[in-house]
């Protein structure tokens, strides 16, 4: 799924409109209408700060918005710095080396 798909699906399920969530994250409902469109220019994602105001509203997972969003999650980012070594080797992994991995 992609970041605007979940947006509107998760906006829908919370019943909703684009006016009144963009009202109350303090956008354009237009600028709402181009992030669940993935209509946005040079396809850049809204900002952290954006996605996190848009998972507190719509009372979802701040992780996988960012993630869908193509952006590290601080969580994740913190870790990576602070044991960058494995982090370097699980990337060098296949798929199948990962799930014996993670079991």
């Amino acid at each position: 799924m992609r970041f605007g798909e979940r947006i509107r699906e998760l906006r829908n399920s919370a019943g909703l409109s684009q006016k009144v969530l963009s009202e109350r994250l303090g956008i354009g409902d237009a600028y709402l209408s181009k992030i669940e469109n993935q209509h946005l220019d040079f396809g850049d994602y809204p900002s952290e700060k954006m996605i996190q105001k848009l998972a507190i509203e719509l009372e979802a997972d701040e992780d996988e918005l960012m993630i869908l969003a193509e952006k590290v999650p601080e969580k994740v980012r913190k870790r990576f710095l602070e044991r960058p070594d494995v982090f370097l080797k699980l990337v060098g992994m296949s798929d199948e080396e990962l799930d014996k991995t993670i079991g």
